[in-house]
């Protein structure tokens, strides 16, 4: 499992290049304090991926950790363009953190043709 550095914008006038890396096989995770987001490019050319952000905290509804409130989204295959790269997020922290401060992320097909990154909605 890799820990992904959230990239941060700029206020340049070239504006902010957002850097994705192969999502690692064990999964990734990434700091969050509530506004970050997590981009997802699936480049096989048919199959679609499954990434899952697991929910260890207390969703708005109370309920204390529950793997039904994971947040798994479908990633189309490239075939699919421009809709196989997606945004996610943000993340509430109550729900989404791990211990370390952390949002965990898997995926499907050990992680096979995706690309990811962690970015920060605050400048």
């Amino acid at each position: 499992m890799a820990v992904l550095t959230v990239q941060r914008p700029t206020l340049a006038t070239t504006g902010a290049t957002l850097a994705l890396s192969a999502a690692a096989a064990g999964g990734d995770s990434f700091a969050n304090t509530g506004v970050e987001y997590f981009r997802i490019k699936n480049a096989h050319a048919t199959d679609p991926r499954t990434v899952t952000f697991d929910s260890p905290g207390t969703c708005s509804h109370g309920l204390a950790a529950n793997a039904a409130h994971d947040v798994a989204v479908v990633v189309p295959g490239a075939a699919s363009a421009p809709l196989n790269e997606v945004v996610v997020g943000p993340f509430p922290v109550k729900r989404f953190n791990d211990t370390n401060s952390r949002v965990q992320v898997t995926y499907s097909d050990s992680a096979a043709d995706l690309t990811v990154a962690a970015q920060s909605g605050a400048a």
